[in-house]
Formats: C-alpha cells, structure tokens, sequence
C-alpha cells in the first residue's frame, strides 16, 4: 500500500514510519525539515512540505491509498494549528485521490466517566492541555466534516512511553481503557501497531477509537 506521512520526524511519527516500512508499505513522509529524517529506505519518498501549504504537498500524496498524520503543536508553540490541520486535510486529501485518513489522536478527551474527559482532571498536567484541548478541537472537526474522507482519529492510552513491541493491543471507543490495575498504558511501538491496522483494516470509518494494553 501506498501511504502519505505527515509528521514522520517526530517520535510517534516515526515508529508509525518504522511499522509501515516493515510491513512492506510504501511510505511518502512529508516533512517540513527533511534534514531531521535520518532514515532512507527503498520504499521510502520524502517531500519537503508544510501541512498548513498544502500546494506544497498535494503533488507528493497523489496516488495514496492512505494519508497518516502525526502531528504535534510543541514545536511550534501553537495548539491552533492542530484543528486547523485537520481540517486542512479533510479538504485537501480528496483532491489528490487519497481516500483515508488515520489521525494520532489525544488521550485528554477520552471518557473517565460520562461527561467526564481526562484533561478535566485536577491533576492534568497544566503544560498539556493547550495540547489536549487543541487535539478535542481537532476530534470535533472531524466529527462536524462532510469530507469523504474516511477519517479514523486514534488515540492512544493516558500513558504512552517507549516500551517493546508485543503486537498485542485492546481496542475501545470514547471510554479510557485501563488494565486490571486501573493503568492506562501502551508503547509508542504497539501504538503504532494498533494504528497501521486501522490503515490496512480500515475498520474504523469516521469514528474515534482508542487502543491500550
């Protein structure tokens, strides 16, 4: 399968990178800086393009099947840009004949209870929910969008850390999944297992789900 990459220099960005390669994917990483992508590999196209331009990179990503984005507001210091990101791409990827979209998604507005989100809790970490709240905005546009893009917004457990890769995940929808222990928790490695399932299944269209141990 043909995949676009956005994103594939940051750290979960590139352990999707990884997975795809190693199924045997074509991957085309779109990336602002190409100079912090280390890795080259036959299967591997990189293009210099902002997701904000999209001139930049429509011409990169037509003939994908599948579109991944893996995006962060860090950097740049603007949580802002991550709805609007999203909606740049429920516009623009049909243009170039991409059909679906998996987007890394945030854990904050998962469900702990009814109406109740992560990020609501008083011990959220305050630097992270400009972030959080920013990601919420994103799942909102996709949610409100009439794109036929088959969009899937993953997000991962409240935990998620450099771990081994096992190949075993739990699936769920708007609800944290915790362990028998009440922890909610994944490696970025099974995190982008359970995430390239959805791009090859293509089993969860224009829903959020959430993947944890």
């Amino acid at each position: 399968m043909q995949i676009a990459l956005f994103g594939a220099t940051g750290h979960i960005g590139r352990a999707i990178l990884d997975e795809a390669l190693a199924r045997g994917h074509d991957v085309t990483a779109v990336v602002r800086d190409p100079a912090r992508l280390d890795l080259r590999h036959d299967r591997l196209s990189i293009a210099t393009g902002d997701v904000a331009r999209p001139e930049t990179w429509l011409d990169a990503v037509r003939g994908s099947a599948a579109a991944v984005a893996s995006l962060s507001a860090r950097r740049d210091g603007d949580p802002d840009s991550l709805p609007a990101n999203a909606r740049t791409l429920l516009q623009q990827l049909p243009q170039a004949g991409v059909q679906s979209l998996v987007w890394v998604g945030g854990a904050g507005s998962l469900e702990t209870a009814p109406g109740v989100r992560v990020v609501d809790n008083p011990d959220f970490p305050a630097a992270w929910k400009p972030e959080a709240e920013a990601q919420a905005r994103a799942l909102e546009i996709f949610r409100a969008s009439t794109s036929p893009l088959a969009w899937t917004y993953v997000s991962p457990a409240a935990l998620i850390e450099d771990g081994e890769r096992s190949g075993h995940y739990r699936t769920g929808g708007d609800r944290l999944l915790t362990d028998a222990s009440g922890v909610s928790r994944i490696s970025v490695a099974d995190y982008a297992v359970a995430l390239l399932d959805r791009v090859e299944k293509g089993d969860a269209p224009r829903r959020r789900i959430t993947v944890a141990y």
